[in-house]
């Protein structure tokens, strides 16, 4: 709400300029109300799911907090990815079994308790949120489900300030110096193609292959375009689903 409540001095300024460049302005004053609700709602959404499984699962049950998670779903707006997309996302896992994953966009912690359940005991979670009450917040679920420290780290910044600082990480990090194995891609659309530039750019994926994973929620296809067509100069075989579009590079 300070957002929109820092704009009101400015409206004197905005309705001078607005005589000349109305059109442009109108178009930068919708585009800038409607991030700042978005921001809003997205912090809502996530503290009421928060507060919602946190209270009615078991705590230390993994499933019992991903069939919460699903149940609170059921009649609230949530960012889940859901049991459907979740299904994908298990098989991917189960088939790469890798040992480092790096998720970009954590959300309410959802896809880290279901990523974090299906790796191999040496295995290893990377999740990075831009809002550090998000990130705070997803972290106390995964704890709540039951995992440890040792089994994941939650970076609360960017994707573009987390991504050069991941070298320390894995060299500190016994098993997994070979590279990242999975990445999830369910932060800013418009980052997908950038971030995966600077992951190999800063040749953090595994030389021996890495499987990308890309949530598709309600954005433009052009907003995928770029990356796709990146991943497939890269390799062939894509395999793409509604919401969830699965990828395999190779150096």
């Amino acid at each position: 709400m300070w957002l929109i409540a820092l704009s009101v001095p400015l409206l004197p300024a905005i309705v001078m300029v607005s005589g000349h460049y109305r059109g442009k302005v109108a178009s930068l004053c919708h585009r800038a109300l409607a991030w700042a609700l978005r921001l809003v709602r997205r912090g809502a959404c996530v503290k009421s799911t928060h507060a919602f499984v946190f209270s009615n699962c078991t705590h230390g049950k993994v499933d019992s907090v991903l069939e919460t998670f699903d149940l609170y779903a059921e009649t609230h707006r949530s960012l889940c990815i859901g049991p459907q997309i979740g299904e994908v996302l298990d098989e991917v896992v189960r088939r790469v079994c890798p040992l480092l994953v790096l998720e970009l966009g954590m959300h309410c912690g959802y896809s880290s308790v279901r990523l974090l359940r299906l790796l191999p005991p040496r295995g290893r979670l990377v999740t990075v949120e831009l809002d550090p009450i998000t990130a705070d917040l997803g972290e106390e679920i995964i704890l709540v489900a039951g995992f440890k420290h040792s089994q994941f780290q939650v970076l609360a910044h960017s994707s573009a300030e987390a991504i050069p600082t991941l070298h320390s990480f894995l060299e500190s990090d016994q098993g997994t110096g070979d590279g990242i194995n999975l990445v999830l891609m369910d932060h800013d659309p418009q980052q997908y193609l950038p971030d995966l530039l600077a992951l190999e750019r800063e040749e953090l994926l595994c030389p021996s292959g890495c499987t990308v994973l890309l949530i598709k929620r309600n954005q433009r296809a052009e907003n995928l375009r770029g990356i796709l067509d990146h991943i497939r100069g890269r390799r062939a075989d894509l395999i793409e689903s509604t919401v969830m579009l699965s990828a395999a590079l190779s150096p």
